[in-house]
């Protein structure tokens, strides 16, 4: 009998140990936090639950974006979360509540830390009232007074103490950002599995001044001035070919080998649109996205696109494994050349396409006419986030195209 009781209280010291090495994640609200430079923090929010598989998935929320992850990987109390389309992932130890570990973009060599915690809801603390509505335009130069110097346009909407926005710039916009106004303080965060972005600063009725902080590798000072009628320099008009070049050329190989080029038959006497791109690129992200929707709703015929991407991935395995997970998730079924792997730089980019005058922006795009001439190259892309700008683009590429399709 004694040797029966010793060997129950064994099971059930070892069904004990067992259950603490697979013990659940509580499901619901998650605030996320990664530790960018100066030691702040850049929080998120999440939702994590379990699909009717018994598996785990997660929502990532951005002011009104919602990112779906489903790649979540549970061993004993150890967990990987592999966010979508991007190579960046999170590996940690979890308990029921909390979860502590790194967000790892392997290409790039960066580990930030990170750390979340169950049941908290508020991105931000909000300790005082807001002292200041910074609803409305913001004239916005980052490094001033610096050779990296850039202007944005700053569009924001306070409720509350809750704000909601994004810079534009000539390459793009920072997405979707969210936060709040506690005191003088505006404070703005982004999470989307690629870039995580941080923008703290002090607010006057007028004025902005701040750090903008990208993860643990950059951080750089901005201004900022009401201006309601400010507004950034053309997309059409920033990015064009050379004096000497009329057309634009190229040969790249897309994922399965295969070199493919504008001179290949399925491009004659067609309007073209190559888009130049990276899949570690959000801003190329949402572009991508428009364009298959686009494609999709339209059924659009004698017009063909082609992506050139550029990748940083150390290889070219890594590099179309990238090009191909961005193709599965979104459904793009143009081809995605690998013009370039090992580096994203934009001068070495370039050196790709001497024709252009320089490549400025992950994404640009170059539209081509039935003769194989360019007639535009855009700028960068002002995706959702935008509003009313990208409203206005989508009704100004379809004018756009439509005119090329019908000369």
């Amino acid at each position: 009998m004694k040797k029966l009781i010793f060997l129950l209280v064994i099971g059930v010291v070892l069904v004990s140990c067992n259950e603490e090495k697979t013990s659940e994640l509580a499901q619901g609200d998650w605030l996320g936090q990664l530790e960018v430079m100066d030691g702040e923090k850049l929080p998120f929010n999440f939702n994590l639950l379990k699909d009717a598989s018994g598996s785990y998935v997660m929502e990532i929320y951005n002011a009104s974006e919602v990112i779906k992850v489903d790649e979540i990987t549970i061993n004993g109390d150890s967990i990987r979360i592999q966010t979508p389309v991007f190579e960046g992932y999170i590996v940690g130890k979890f308990s029921q509540k909390r979860i502590k570990g790194d967000f790892i973009k392997e290409s790039l060599d960066r580990v930030v830390p990170f750390e979340a915690f169950y049941g908290e809801k508020e991105r931000f603390t909000v300790d005082q009232p807001p002292a200041i509505n910074v609803s409305g335009i913001w004239e916005t130069e980052f490094s001033q007074g610096t050779p990296d110097s850039y202007m944005a346009k700053g569009i924001f909407a306070e409720n509350g103490d809750k704000v909601t926005g994004t810079f534009r710039t000539t390459t793009g916009d920072y997405r979707y950002l969210e936060g709040v106004v506690t005191g003088d303080s505006l404070k703005l965060s982004a999470f989307d599995g690629a870039h995580a972005f941080l923008f703290l600063a002090k607010v006057t009725d007028s004025t902005l001044n701040g750090i903008f902080y990208s993860d643990k590798h950059f951080q750089e000072p901005f201004v900022a001035k009401r201006n309601d009628s400010f507004e950034l320099p053309e997309a059409d008009s920033l990015t064009f070919l050379k004096e000497g070049y009329d057309k634009l050329a190229f040969s790249f190989p897309d994922t399965e080998g295969n070199i493919v080029s504008l001179t290949d038959t399925k491009f004659q006497n067609k309007v073209v649109l190559v888009q130049i791109m990276g899949s570690w690129c959000p801003n190329c992200l949402d572009e991508t996205k428009f364009y298959v929707n686009y494609m999709k709703d339209n059924r659009v015929e004698g017009m063909e696109m082609v992506a050139l991407a550029f990748e940083y991935a150390k290889t070219a395995e890594l590099a179309n494994k990238s090009i191909e997970r961005l193709k599965e998730q979104i459904g793009v079924d143009y081809p995605i050349l690998l013009a370039q792997y090992g580096a994203s730089d934009k001068e070495k980019a370039q050196q790709k396409l001497p024709m252009l005058n320089k490549v400025l922006s992950y994404p640009t795009t170059v539209f081509i006419d039935k003769k194989g001439n360019v007639r535009k190259i855009h700028t960068g892309f002002n995706g959702p986030a935008t509003g009313e700008k990208y409203t206005r683009f989508k009704k100004e590429f379809d004018t756009y195209v439509k005119m090329l399709l019908n000369e």
